[in-house]
Order: structure tokens, then C-alpha cells, then sequence
């Protein structure tokens, strides 16, 4: 008995540590629970439902009694029933006794993980015939530690491989595209690493979708840095025999641009602060973040290696020296650009005008669209506490696993429950439980709908109405229905005042970088009507996947991610213009811009959108609609929007976009500088 007694630990101790393994870098905070890193709370119920019978669903495999395991029910084996030191709970009998639900408090394990005993047992020890589920919040948030266990790698190479196919294409050449793609990787360490570190010693609040959004956020503005650095390297190495020359030109003209672009896009995310919403709020310093590693490494370390390794990076396409190519119009190697710059100057009143009809149509996808995700839809796969639920809807009332929870005066604790009881929607009520001090008392009530219902919300404010009127209760209503409630309040005031926030902060950046008040409107209109068609466009797609309804902070932070990247494209197409209407005349000069800039913007669009897209390989569906719709609204930006609409709208409205300034005309003489046709 005592050698099986040792076995049974030490088989326990290494599932245990099978399952909490520890990971370098980031990911390692989430799954070892350091201070200020959201991973769950401490103490939330465990509901064990346990049924006797055969089939919980197709395909299901019930768990088989092994020779020597004596028989028994719940009572057997559930390890409340064993006397488990530091365990407390109760048991409910379902509908027809087919089935029994078991409630636990008790230990949690690293980065709140289920107590290593409980799981272990629940896998391996049920007697024959007995079905069972860890369900509630702590069964959620352990099949949300095992959703993303190893993901944070898998992210990062399958978001590494897309930017490379996408940089081989670019630039042809089997050596160049490491370089861009090693900086843009010491750029998300870099970001990885001051973000882990504030988490820790600096209380900042992170959560798997944080994560996961910075990855592919540095990945795909770094990326875009180095090909605009790269693009103006590549014209100034032909215009230059010392490449070092050539550098300083290069970073010369494009630095400008680069770094308004990093500091809309930061100040951007910096207005997430202002949010009431945690996921919502981390989501802005861990981003702006990300985007000053970036923007450091792209322009300090990216242009070293550059010249460091000299002209044969570019093999087999190397870029030559040439007497010839100083005064040469860049505009004449885009010819492709020249003719959609021409069809955009034949005819600008029509293309502006149908883009827009286009774009408008696109949001009528809205309308596929719903707010609010259940928790039993968050994982885009079937996991154990979803399965659980499912049972427990089958025997007891729904809102069995996540009962409310409220707390009041000890002595008001009997009125409390008592009127509790009478709420319409509450299916049964607990006695009240004291806490040790005899001040404060709980009271459970379970509710009659699921948990995440709308009909369970309801009930949660009717609850409220009637323990806020019980003299001296200084009540609470609390519990998953009612965090769920908060949040989507949380959220709708977030809305109300962060899209404002964001909108402004945008709109003087592009005052101050444009010297102009025209354009700056129009401007911040097209990335708004962006961002609506995106929304449409994608829900569309989302609606084929199965997954319309949306998490209550999604809308804020893919607006956000839409408006401040579409503005980013924006600003380089624009500051271009303003410089060649000043040398060109306005109409010319907005077309020649819109071919210079063309082909760059473009690719950095293509790998924006696929480093976004690369976020649906994540377990979860808000990570999936986050990469739909901002991959869709980065594509509509790239290709509709920058491309047509822009410069269609530039051109009709001709000088009074630069209102109240004007570009000023420069010497003919200083047209032909070299210097100036690589400038964006």
C-alpha cells in the first residue's frame, strides 16, 4: 500500500511538472504569474460536473475504469470527499439524479492554474462509466493556459516566415531579406523584454491578446520602416559611389517620415490610456512600446548592418554607380504607378466618388455583426470547461457554473438572500455564509439562464435594484455574469471617449506634419469611412468562419489599429505631395507622388495585412476577428484608399487642400537635385 501510495505522488508530481514547465522570455510571466500580469484570479470556483451514463457528445471517449480501481460514484471520488486539506465546497443533485455537480475553493497552482491534484485525478482517476468536467472560471482559465501554451512561438515563427516570402518577392535577392527580418526580430526582443520587465516591477497590467498583438505589431511596422529606408538606399546607391554617402542620404530623406509615422501610431495607442477597461488600456503603452523599438531599431542598427555588408546584399540586382542616374525621375521606373496615376488625373470627380459609394457599400457587412461573445464561443476549438457547461445545461439550471455571488453586512445577510429570492430569473439561493471576522457575509444565488446570457444580465440588474434597497447591506452583486455586464458598460464608455480622443490627437499630429487644416480633414474622414468599410468587409468573412459576435473591446482597438495605421500610410503619400506640388505644380505634383511612392507603400501594406492575418492562427476567436479586420481594412487602405481616393480627392479639390498654406515653388534648378526625387 505505501509503495502504490509513492507511486501515486510521484506520478502526480511529474504531471505537475509536465504541465507548468517553464518558457523563457514574455510568455514565461503569464504562466508564472508575476505581479501585475493578468492570468486570473486566485480562488475562483472549480464545478466538477460528474454524470453517471455513457456519451457527453460525438466522439466522445468516457473515461475507463483500469484494472484494480475499486467502483463508486462522485462521493468516491471527487477529493472533497477524500478530505483534501484546504478544499471547500458543496455538491447539487441534478434533474432525475443523473447527474451531480460539485463545487470547490481551493488551491491554485502557478499563474492561477487548477490545483495539479484535482486535474490529475479528473483525467485519470473517474470509475467506470462516470463522465467528467472541470467548468466555471477556473476551468476556463486553465483551458485558456493550455490553449496558448507554446503559441507565443508558434506566432512568431509562422509571422517571421510570412514576412520573409513576402521581402523575397520584394526584393529578389537570397541574401537581403535576413537583414530586415533579423533587426525587425531583435526589434520584438527588445519590446518583449521592456514590456516583461514593467509587468513585473511596474504593476503594467498584460494579457494574452496584449502579447500577441505586440508580436505582430513590431513585425509589421518594423517591416515597413526597412523597406522605406531600403527603397531610398537602394536610388541613392546608384547616385553615389561611397555607400556611406549614399546612407546618410537615404536616412536623411526618409527619417522625417518615419518618425512622424512612429509617433502617430504611438500617441495613437498612448490614448488607449484613458480607457476604463484593462485590456483595452495595456493594450496602449504595450504598443507604443513595440513601436518605439521599432522605430530605434529600423533607423539606428538597419542602416550599421546596411552599410556594414556594402552593395552585394542586393545580389543578383546590385545597384551600380551611374553618372547617368544623377537628375533621373525615379517616377520612370514605376510605370505601373505612372498609368494608375494617369487614370486617377483623367477622371478624379468619378474615381473619388465611386471609391466612396464602394467603400459605402462595404458597411453594409455591418449588419452581420453583433456585440458581446459568450464564453462558450471565446475558443475557436472545444475545450474541457465549455464541454462542462454543456453538461451541466443538461441537468441543472444554466446558470449553475457561474453563480452570483453577493456580498453584504453580516447582520443584513438574511434580508439580503431573502429578497434575492423573489428577483425574477433567479433559479435557487444559498445561505448566506459569514466571513471569519463575522462582519461580512456571502450570498450565491444561481441564476436561471447561462451565465453570459442577455436574460442573465437582466437578472443580475434586477438583483441589484432589490440588494441596494435592503437598509444597511452595503450589498454587492458580483460574479461571471456580472463582470460581464461591467465590461461591456466598461466598454461603450470607452468608446464614447476614446474614438474622440484618438481622432484629435490624429487630426493635430497631421495639422503640425501638413501645415494645413483642408487636408487634415479629409484625411481623418477617409480613415473613418476605412475603417467602417473594413468592418464590413470583414464581417463577411467572419460571418463564413462562424464567428460574428465580437468581445466588447474589440471595436475601440481595431479602430485604433485602423485609424492610426491608415494615417501612418497616409502621411507618406502626403508629405511627398507637398514637397513635388511645390516644385511640380499641384496637380502634377500629387500625381508624381502618388507613382514615386506607389510601389513601396504598397508592399508595406501586403506585409502589414499578413502579419496581422497571422493572428488567426491563435486559439482564440478575438485574436481571430482582431486579424481579420485589420488585415481587410490595411488592404482596403493600401489599395483603395491611398491608391484612389487620396489622390482622386487631392486632385479635385485642387490648392484649397493645402489651405491656409501653400506649398511654396521652388527653383527650377533645385528641381533637378538628385536628392530630391528620393525623397516620400
Amino acid at each position: 500500500m505505501a509503495r502504490h501510495r509513492v507511486r501515486d505522488r510521484a506520478a502526480r508530481h511529474q504531471a505537475r511538472r509536465r504541465g507548468h514547465r517553464r518558457r523563457g522570455g514574455l510568455a514565461a510571466a503569464y504562466r508564472r504569474g508575476h505581479p501585475g500580469v493578468r492570468t486570473g484570479g486566485g480562488g475562483l470556483p472549480r464545478l466538477r460536473p460528474a454524470r453517471r451514463g455513457r456519451g457527453l457528445r460525438p466522439g466522445h471517449r468516457p473515461h475507463r475504469r483500469r484494472p484494480g480501481q475499486g467502483r463508486g460514484g462522485p462521493d468516491r471520488f471527487h477529493p472533497l470527499r477524500r478530505g483534501r486539506p484546504g478544499a471547500a465546497g458543496h455538491r447539487e443533485r441534478g434533474r432525475q439524479g443523473a447527474a451531480d455537480l460539485l463545487f470547490a475553493r481551493g488551491r491554485r497552482g502557478p499563474a492561477g492554474r487548477v490545483d495539479g491534484e484535482v486535474r490529475d485525478q479528473l483525467a485519470n482517476a473517474p470509475p467506470a462509466g462516470l463522465l467528467t468536467g472541470l467548468t466555471g472560471s477556473a476551468g476556463a482559465n486553465d483551458d485558456l493556459l493550455d490553449a496558448f501554451g507554446g503559441m507565443d512561438i508558434t506566432l512568431v515563427l509562422v509571422t517571421a516566415g510570412v514576412v520573409a516570402l513576402l521581402l523575397l518577392f520584394t526584393y529578389r535577392s537570397p541574401v537581403l531579406w535576413l537583414i530586415p527580418l533579423i533587426c525587425v526580430g531583435v526589434a520584438s526582443q527588445v519590446a518583449s523584454a521592456v514590456v516583461y520587465l514593467l509587468a513585473r516591477h511596474a504593476g503594467l497590467t498584460v494579457d494574452f491578446q496584449g502579447q500577441s498583438v505586440l508580436t505582430v505589431l513590431v513585425f509589421g511596422v518594423g517591416v515597413d520602416y526597412a523597406l522605406l529606408l531600403i527603397a531610398r538606399y537602394r536610388e541613392e546607391l546608384r547616385r553615389h559611389r561611397d555607400r556611406h554617402q549614399a546612407m546618410a542620404v537615404a536616412l536623411r530623406r526618409s527619417f522625417p517620415a518615419i518618425l512622424a509615422s512612429a509617433a502617430t501610431v504611438a500617441i495613437g495607442l498612448l490614448c488607449l490610456l484613458a480607457a476604463e477597461l484593462n485590456s483595452t488600456r495595456s493594450l496602449g503603452p504595450v504598443g507604443a512600446i513595440g513601436i518605439a523599438a521599432a522605430f530605434l531599431v529600423m533607423t539606428l542598427l538597419l542602416p550599421a548592418v546596411l552599410v556594414l555588408f556594402g552593395r552585394w546584399l542586393f545580389w543578383p540586382f546590385v545597384p551600380r554607380y551611374s553618372p547617368h542616374a544623377v537628375g533621373h525621375d525615379v517616377a520612370e521606373d514605376h510605370r505601373m504607378w505612372g498609368r494608375v496615376a494617369a487614370f486617377v488625373g483623367r477622371r478624379p470627380r468619378a474615381i473619388w466618388m465611386g471609391t466612396a459609394v464602394a467603400l459605402a457599400a462595404l458597411t453594409l457587412g455591418i449588419g452581420n455583426l453583433s456585440m458581446g461573445l459568450p464564453a462558450n464561443e471565446t475558443f475557436t476549438k472545444e475545450v474541457g470547461s465549455v464541454i462542462g457547461q454543456r453538461l451541466i445545461t443538461q441537468h441543472f439550471a444554466e446558470g449553475s457554473a457561474s453563480p452570483a455571488e453577493i456580498t453584504a453586512r453580516a447582520d443584513a445577510a438574511d434580508a439580503v438572500a431573502s429578497a434575492v429570492r423573489g428577483v425574477e430569473g433567479v433559479a435557487s439561493v444559498q445561505e448566506p455564509q459569514r466571513s471569519p471576522d463575522g462582519q461580512w457575509a456571502m450570498v450565491r444565488a444561481v441564476l436561471a439562464a447561462e451565465p453570459d446570457s442577455s436574460a442573465a444580465k437582466d437578472t443580475v440588474e434586477r438583483m441589484r435594484d432589490v440588494v441596494h434597497a435592503v437598509p444597511g447591506a452595503e450589498a454587492l452583486v458580483g460574479g461571471e455574469t456580472a463582470i460581464q455586464l461591467d465590461t461591456e458598460v466598461a466598454a461603450q464608455r470607452d468608446e464614447r471617449v476614446v474614438i474622440p480622443l484618438i481622432l484629435a490627437a490624429v487630426f493635430l499630429i497631421l495639422v503640425l506634419l501638413l501645415r494645413a487644416l483642408v487636408a487634415p480633414v479629409v484625411l481623418i474622414a477617409s480613415v473613418v469611412l476605412s475603417y467602417a468599410a473594413a468592418m464590413g468587409a470583414a464581417a463577411f468573412v467572419l460571418d463564413a468562419m462562424g464567428y460574428t459576435k465580437l468581445f466588447s473591446g474589440l471595436p475601440l482597438q481595431t479602430f485604433l489599429f485602423l485609424v492610426a495605421l491608415g494615417v501612418d500610410y497616409t502621411i507618406f503619400l502626403m508629405t511627398r505631395a507637398r514637397e513635388e506640388v511645390g516644385q511640380l505644380g499641384h496637380k502634377r505634383g500629387v500625381l508624381h507622388a502618388l507613382t514615386v511612392t506607389g510601389g513601396v507603400i504598397t508592399s508595406a501594406g501586403l506585409v502589414l495585412a499578413a502579419t496581422f492575418a497571422a493572428l488567426t492562427i491563435l486559439p482564440l476567436v478575438p485574436s481571430v476577428q482582431t486579424g481579420v479586420i485589420i488585415a481587410a481594412g490595411v488592404l482596403l487602405d493600401t489599395f483603395v484608399i491611398r491608391s484612389l481616393l487620396i489622390p482622386a480627392l487631392a486632385v479635385h479639390l485642387g490648392k484649397k487642400i493645402w489651405w491656409p498654406s501653400r506649398p511654396v515653388r521652388e527653383a527650377a534648378a533645385k528641381a533637378q537635385a538628385p536628392t530630391f526625387l528620393s525623397r516620400v
